[in-house]
């Protein structure tokens, strides 16, 4: 089967085998600006209230991205900080370079930096920037949301459940999305949510399984709590295991419709299940009917 763009876009794993895969890269890089500005815990309110504002400025060829964690020993921030909490600025940049210094600077002036390692990369290098966090062997949950604009009572739930991470490896992650990728109709493809402009990971990882009670209601108390500030949307890579009831939200309900449509034609038996399963409708009535035995 060849899947290209289309409906199958960000829905294809439910359809069929990918045997061949044709994009359109757009051109960046191959060196481009980036690195990390990184304030200390007691100005993320000031920072966190500012930020909605310094992203609505931003050009599509610059993003910045928010972190709320415990510090990792980086060689550039105070041996005295490690360890203590933080709001990470993740700044990106493919602008020129006087306008790259013009939003960096803006990002720095959102108080008192701690430090900042920010200088010219490869893309690729920086794709792979927080993979060191992602510690071999740490126990994980996961929860997600999108948001079309984070308020003050949004962002006072981050600095509420920042404030007691349950771990040292638990962190909050504000991404920033918009752009071009909010230009396309929300119907053109199966990633319907056009309309967020944030997504929210709570990244939940801790060590042992004593911690696990106290860790998995952390996340899941954040989410609760965020649930009334979002779209009700979410990215269908972000869902996991306990998140099949939210598999419809990955999809605006047209494209829901249509996708449940193609899989009653293409594979109504659900041989392709093994992903974040859009059941035809014959399966889904016999999973109805054996709930209700």
């Amino acid at each position: 089967m060849r899947i290209c763009s289309g409906v199958f876009a960000g829905g294809g794993g439910n359809f069929g085998i990918v045997t061949n895969f044709e994009f359109r890269l757009h051109p960046v890089g191959p060196e481009i600006t980036a690195g990390l500005v990184v304030f200390p815990f007691d100005q993320a309110k000031s920072v966190l209230y500012q930020y909605p504002a310094l992203a609505a400025s931003q050009s599509d060829d610059t993003m910045v991205w928010v972190v709320l964690r415990h510090a990792p020993p980086l060689p550039f921030l105070p041996a005295e900080s490690h360890g203590q909490k933080v709001v990470v600025m993740a700044f990106f940049s493919i602008a020129s370079p006087e306008e790259t210094e013009r939003q960096l600077n803006a990002v720095r002036a959102l108080g008192q930096p701690l430090g900042e390692h920010v200088g010219p990369m490869p893309y690729t290098a920086w794709q792979q920037a927080f993979d060191p966090l992602l510690t071999p062997g740490v126990r994980n949950y996961w929860k997600s949301h999108f948001f079309a604009s984070l308020d003050e009572g949004v962002l006072d739930v981050f600095l509420d459940f920042s404030s007691r991470l349950p771990s040292s490896h638990c962190e909050i992650f504000i991404g920033q999305l918009g752009g071009q990728a909010s230009r396309i109709p929300s119907g053109a493809t199966a990633y319907s949510h056009r309309d967020a402009q944030f997504g929210m990971n709570v990244h939940g990882r801790w060590e042992t399984a004593a911690e696990d009670t106290h860790c998995v209601a952390w996340c899941r108390d954040l989410f609760k709590a965020t649930a009334p500030y979002s779209t009700g949307g979410v990215y269908v890579n972000f869902l996991s295991q306990d998140d099949v009831d939210r598999i419809p939200a990955a999809y605006r309900p047209e494209v829901w419709t249509r996708l449940v449509e193609l899989k009653n034609k293409w594979d109504p038996q659900n041989l392709f299940r093994m992903n974040q399963n859009i059941q035809p409708k014959v399966v889904k009535e016999r999973a109805e009917e054996a709930t209700l035995v």
